[in-house]
Parts: structure tokens; C-alpha cells; sequence
């Protein structure tokens, strides 16, 4: 919550996980199914602790397979963490990445062309 001159400005929590979620999708790697997505957007997939003035994120992300998760769950904190950060003008303490599973789509699209 933020005073100015003109009263407060109060930023819901989903508010906050919802810029989260779609600062973690912008990542090239991440997995994009329309299910996971929509569980992303949807807020499952991303937890909030605001302590204090600092934000503490768990973001759910599925990583495309033949990527490199350590490469990948970096860029997503520091997407995410940037994002929320800009957006909100709050500071953002933690962005824990969980991934809970591989995205194996694309590859068994190209076997079905390849047929």
C-alpha cells in the first residue's frame, strides 16, 4: 500500500500474481500449454507473502524439454522480480521457482510432421 497526496493505493494480490504469471510466461522456455497457462493466470500458480514492504513470490512453471532449467528459472526470477517491481514501485525479496514438469508438445509435434 502506497500514501501519496491523494490518498492510498491498495494493489490486490491477484493483481500481483497475475503480473507474475505473465512476466514468468514472457520467457522463452517456458512451457505454455493452455492448461498451465490458465492455471498460471489463474493464480494457482503463484503464491504471495507481502512482509513488511517486501514482496515473497512462488511461481509454478513448466519448462520445455532440451532446455537448461537452471538458465531458464534464472531468467524468469529476474523477469518476474523486474516486472512485479516496475509495475507495483514494490520491492520483491524472493522469486522461488518450482518447476513442476517438462513440456514434451513441441517435440512430438515435429515427430507427427517428420511422419
Amino acid at each position: 500500500m502506497e500514501n501519496n497526496n491523494f490518498g492510498q493505493v491498495k494493489i490486490s494480490n491477484d493483481v500481483i500474481a497475475t503480473i507474475a504469471g505473465l512476466a514468468a510466461i514472457e520467457v522463452e522456455g517456458v512451457g505454455t500449454t493452455s492448461t498451465f497457462t490458465d492455471k498460471l493466470l489463474k493464480n494457482n500458480g503463484v503464491k504471495i507473502q507481502i512482509e513488511e514492504d517486501e514482496v515473497i513470490l512462488d511461481v509454478m512453471i513448466i519448462i520445455d524439454y532440451g532446455i537448461s532449467i537452471p538458465d531458464i528459472a534464472f531468467k524468469v526470477q529476474e523477469n518476474v522480480k523486474n516486472t512485479v517491481e516496475t509495475m507495483t514501485g514494490l520491492k520483491v525479496s524472493q522469486v522461488n521457482i518450482h518447476v513442476q514438469g517438462i513440456n514434451f508438445k513441441k517435440e512430438k509435434v515435429e515427430k507427427a510432421e517428420a511422419k
